[in-house]
């Protein structure tokens, strides 16, 4: 069952200032059907939430776990939740 979901992922690595968020963006967009974020967090981390079906929210952690990021991925952390909604498209923050 594909129903919808919300997926929380923390990118580890060097993954600011090398467009991350623009590329993750864009991605979500290229996939479809994803709304949510990316933002810089302090620690230097990326966190990414993105709801929608399960199957696109899996599509897009793929991605972030590939080599076809921005910069270099040294892990990802995720948890999955149930959308709480709110989102307007797919922001960078």
């Amino acid at each position: 069952m594909d129903e919808d979901v919300r997926l929380t992922a923390w990118v580890r690595g060097r993954v600011q200032q090398v467009g991350f968020r623009w590329f993750t963006r864009a991605n979500a967009l290229e996939i479809g059907g994803l709304v949510g974020f990316a933002l810089n967090l302090d620690d230097g981390r990326v966190q990414v939430v993105a709801e929608g079906r399960r199957e696109s929210c899996h599509r897009l952690l793929d991605w972030l776990r590939s080599d076809d990021t921005p910069g270099r991925v040294d892990g990802v952390t995720e948890i999955w939740d149930t959308p709480r909604g709110g989102y307007e498209g797919f922001a960078i923050r």
